[in-house]
Order: C-alpha cells, then sequence, then structure tokens
C-alpha cells in the first residue's frame, strides 16, 4: 500500500487570492479584535457629555465632573483649604481643588504611578501602602505653608492642548492595588518590615480635606474587586484619621458590596455626617460609589474608627 504524504499548510487564502501564513492570520483577527475595542470606546467617548466638556475645559479626564457634582452637594471646598488626593492621576480631581480653594489654597497629590502633575498641585510618587510614604507625607504636611501656590489661572482658562487628556476609568495592565502590595512586600523585605508611623499631635493635623480616587482594576471578579477596594478605602481612612483637621472632610470611591456597610459604621465614629452618592456623572452600568465624610469630630477614638467589627 502506498502511503499519502499529507502536510498541513501553513498559509491560508485570502479573498484577495493572496496567501498569508497561519501566524499572520492570528494577528489580524488580534488587530481587528483591538481595533474594534478601540472604536467602540473611542464612540462611546465621543458621544459621552463629560467627557467632551473635559476637553474643553482641559480637564485631564471626565472623572473631574464627579468631584464637581458631589462638591456642588456637600459644599467640600472653599478658599485657603489644604487638600490630600490619593491615587491623583492622571489629575482631575487636584485640578478641581486646585480652583476650588484658590487663593491660598493647598493641593497634595499622592501615586505610585507617574504622571505630570496639573498646573498648582504638589506630588509625590510613592506607594501610598508603604508606612514609610505615608510618614513622608504627614512630615510634608507638617508644614501648613509647604507647597502651597502664591497665584494659580483657572483651569477654564487653561489650553486643552497643553492638558494631556486620560480616563480613569481605562483599565491597565496591573491593578493599582497589586502594584502597591508588590512595593510594600519589596520595602518590607528591604527593611525589615518596621511599620511604626508616629503618631501626629492635634495641632500638627493641618489638612482639610482627604480625597481618594483610588480603585484597583476590575477582575471580572465581583468579591475580589470589592475586597480590594475596602482595603484602599481603610487605608485612605487611617491617612485621613492622622492628618485631618476637626471639622475637616473626606471623599472616597468604592466598588459596592457587602462590607462597605461595615466602612460606613467607620466613618460614622469620625465624621458627624456620612453620605453615600452616585453622581450624575457616574457610569449606570459602574459598580462605583462615593463616601462623602463631613466634618470630622473633635474626640473621636482610633480603635473605635479603624476596627471593622
Amino acid at each position: 500500500m502506498k502511503l499519502l504524504n499529507l502536510r498541513l499548510s501553513s498559509h491560508v487564502w485570502l479573498p484577495t487570492g493572496k496567501s498569508c501564513s497561519w501566524e499572520s492570520r492570528v494577528v489580524i483577527e488580534i488587530s481587528k479584535r483591538y481595533s474594534s475595542s478601540s472604536k467602540r470606546w473611542q464612540a462611546r467617548q465621543a458621544k459621552d457629555k463629560y467627557s467632551r466638556e473635559a476637553a474643553v475645559k482641559g480637564l485631564k479626564s471626565r472623572a473631574a465632573f464627579k468631584l464637581i457634582q458631589i462638591n456642588e452637594k456637600h459644599k467640600i471646598f472653599k478658599p485657603g483649604q489644604s487638600v490630600v488626593d490619593l491615587g491623583y492621576a492622571p489629575g482631575s480631581w487636584s485640578q478641581v481643588a486646585v480652583d476650588l480653594t484658590q487663593p491660598n489654597g493647598r493641593v497634595v497629590g499622592v501615586d505610585i504611578i507617574p504622571a505630570q502633575p496639573p498646573k498648582g498641585v504638589s506630588t509625590i510618587q510613592g506607594n501610598f501602602l508603604s508606612p514609610q510614604i505615608q510618614a513622608y507625607v504627614q512630615e510634608f504636611l507638617r508644614n501648613p505653608n509647604r507647597g502651597r501656590a502664591q497665584s494659580l489661572n483657572h483651569f477654564d482658562d487653561a489650553d486643552p492642548r497643553s492638558q494631556p487628556q486620560a480616563d480613569s476609568e481605562v483599565e491597565e495592565t496591573e491593578g493599582y492595588i497589586d502594584r502597591e502590595r508588590s512595593a510594600s512586600l519589596h520595602i518590607a523585605q528591604v527593611d525589615g518590615g518596621n511599620e511604626d508611623i508616629p503618631d501626629i499631635a492635634v495641632a500638627d493635623k493641618t489638612v482639610d480635606v482627604v480625597l481618594s480616587d483610588m480603585m484597583m482594576n476590575t477582575s471580572g471578579m465581583s468579591f475580589r474587586d470589592h475586597a480590594g477596594s475596602m482595603d484602599l478605602c481603610r487605608a485612605a481612612l487611617e491617612f485621613s484619621f492622622n492628618v485631618l483637621k476637626t471639622g475637616g472632610h473626606f471623599v472616597c470611591k468604592f466598588y459596592q458590596g457587602a462590607e462597605d456597610k461595615a466602612l460606613e459604621r467607620q466613618l460614622k465614629e469620625l465624621f458627624q455626617n456620612v453620605h453615600r452618592e452616585k453622581p450624575e456623572s457616574s457610569r449606570s452600568e459602574s459598580k462605583e460609589a462615593y463616601f462623602i465624610g463631613l466634618r470630622r469630630k473633635h474626640n473621636a477614638s482610633r480603635g473605635a474608627v479603624l476596627s471593622d467589627q
């Protein structure tokens, strides 16, 4: 019997009559998929009124309108305030804070992700979950005049071409909290895990508003996403306990889920009033929401605030 020597072709034929390799076809299919996804994102952005308005006003992203709408309802900002923006990149919340605290306001942004700071914002690049970075930020804040700009222009007058556009809702290859945890592990290995943070005297608490727009990238697993969000919120809450003046305010983005009730109870131990908000500019399909803590209590107990029981 004569055996047939059959071999699968590594080429496929295109409608044009030309052939291409199997590998090339895979690349073409992947390219089409990414191109289609990009086009859908661009189409959504083009239709979204907040994205269009952000571009016109020179804002870093549409997320600015979430903070603007929260402030319109709760009157968080006023001239001369000292503000800390945790997870500030790309900088849209910091832009809003700079505008609403002038004249003589101070805005300090903290983020592990390198980003060009908006005009008038002092920034610290570092792992916020690291106790050493938190201690550094607290030391920076002790001097109430440090990082305070003298004169700034309204962001409405900024040239949009000089303000790089970004969308904080675009997924990154590695989540914020994953970067933070990796960096924390590295620091612990280097310095032996010393996590002592000096207590701050009441007189040294110089911050009027703490903002946290930190959020891990969604994984498709609701429980994991929610748990990561709660970790970031509680880190921001502890930082707020350490630096906020009596009467100070707190705004924190969170991913809704079972644990947010416990976080709300903790917030009520520190603030006179606590509100849940989902601003109009927050996409309806998103599970994000915001806690707003108003007027820090003078005699709040660390144990009561930081216990999640």
